[in-house]
C-alpha cells in the first residue's frame, strides 16, 4: 500500500512517501480500516519531532484520525461489519497516514451516511477533545457563557458547535476576518478579533454576567488574560500551548478557579463509549458538521504538517486525501 513512513525524527521533511507498505494485519479483536481521507493533528507534528514523551519506535506511519470503509473484521469484533462506513480517533495499532489503517473497535464510531469521508476525517480528536473536555472534564451545563479563545481552528470549531447544541452563550475569538466569520456562522453569538488591543473589553462588554468557562487553544499566550476574563469559580480548559505559560497564581486562588487540561489518549473505556454515543448523535441530528479548511493530497503531508504549526489564522481542519 502508498503510506506515509518517517525513518527519522525530524522537521516535515522526514514525512517520506512510501509505495511498498505492508498492509497492517489485524488480529481477532481488530478492524482493518480501507481510508479516503485523514485529519491532521498538531500532536503529529510534535511527535514527528521526538521531543514528545513516549515517541514511536522507528520507522512508523503518522496519524491517529481517518474515515473510510471496514475492510475485515476479527473474529470477536462486535457491531461493526465489512462494508460499514466508519471514523477512527487516535488509532492503535497503525498510522492513518496510509491507504489502511488497522485499530481496536474502542477507537471507531459509525460514521453513517450524512457525511463525506474527508467531512469524517475532520470529527476525529478535534470533536472527541471538544466533546471530553466540555462535558466530561468541565461539564457544562446550559445557560453558561462560554469563551473559546481560539474558535476558528478544528477544536475550536467543534466546541461552538456542542456549546450551542447543549445550550449554552458561546463567544468567540479569531486572528482574521475569514476566521471570525467562519466561528459566527458555526454559531457563536459574539466573535472577536484578539489581534485587536481592546478585544478583552469587548468581550467583557458582551458577558455582563461573567465568564464561566473559557476553553484555551494558546495558554503560552492568553491562560494570565484568561484568568483576568474568568469570573469566580469558573473553569478553564486548556487544549493546547506551544511553550511554558506565565501566569500570577494569585488570580487563581482569589477567584478559586479550576484550571485544567485535556488529553485524549488519556480516555478511560467508559468515556470512549460516551463520546462515541454522543457524536454519532451529533452525526445524525445534524448539529455536528466539520469544517474542512485545507486539502492535501497524501504525497504533501510535509506540506500540511507545516500548514498545521506555522498557519498565520486557522479556518478549520486539515485533511489528506488518501
Amino acid at each position: 500500500m502508498k503510506g506515509i513512513s518517517v525513518k527519522k525524527f525530524g522537521g516535515p521533511e522526514v514525512l517520506t512517501m512510501d509505495n511498498n507498505l505492508k498492509v497492517p494485519s489485524h488480529n481477532d479483536d481488530q478492524l482493518l480500516i480501507k481510508l479516503a481521507a485523514a485529519g491532521i493533528n498538531p500532536v503529529e507534528a510534535l511527535i514527528r519531532t521526538g521531543t514528545f514523551p513516549n515517541p514511536p519506535a522507528l520507522p512508523y506511519t503518522p496519524g491517529f484520525d481517518g474515515a473510510g470503509v471496514v475492510e475485515k473484521i476479527g473474529k470477536n469484533v462486535k457491531n461493526f461489519k465489512v462494508g460499514d462506513r466508519v471514523i477512527t480517533a487516535a488509532a492503535q495499532g497503525s498510522g492513518t497516514y496510509a491507504e489502511y489503517v488497522v485499530t481496536t473497535p474502542l477507537f471507531v464510531a459509525h460514521m453513517g451516511s450524512k457525511l463525506t469521508f474527508e467531512e469524517g476525517a475532520g470529527i476525529g480528536i478535534p470533536y472527541y477533545t471538544a466533546y471530553k473536555l466540555l462535558c466530561i472534564i468541565i461539564r457544562a451545563r446550559a445557560g453558561e457563557t462560554l469563551l473559546v479563545h481560539g474558535a476558528s481552528g478544528s477544536v475550536g470549531l467543534a466546541s461552538v458547535q456542542l456549546a450551542k447544541s447543549i445550550g449554552l452563550k458561546v463567544i468567540g475569538t479569531a486572528g482574521t476576518p475569514e476566521g471570525m466569520q467562519l466561528a459566527k456562522g458555526n454559531g457563536a453569538d459574539f466573535v472577536f478579533n484578539h489581534r485587536d488591543k481592546d478585544y478583552m473589553k469587548q468581550i467583557t462588554d458582551a458577558a455582563p454576567e461573567g465568564i464561566d468557562i473559557i476553553l484555551e487553544m494558546l495558554a503560552n499566550v492568553n491562560l494570565d488574560k484568561d484568568l483576568d476574563l474568568i469570573k469566580t469559580r469558573g473553569r478553564i480548559g486548556i487544549v493546547g500551548s506551544k511553550d511554558q505559560a506565565k501566569i500570577d497564581a494569585i488570580k487563581i486562588m482569589f477567584k478559586e478557579v479550576v484550571v485544567t487540561g485535556v488529553l485524549i489518549f488519556l480516555s478511560t473505556e467508559a468515556e470512549w463509549r460516551e463520546m462515541h454515543g454522543a457524536l454519532e448523535a451529533g452525526i445524525k441530528s445534524g448539529w455536528l458538521k466539520p469544517h474542512i479548511g485545507l486539502k492535501y493530497p497524501l504525497a504533501q503531508a510535509t506540506k500540511a504538517h507545516d500548514t498545521v504549526m506555522n498557519n498565520a489564522g486557522t479556518t478549520g481542519r486539515i485533511i489528506l486525501q488518501i
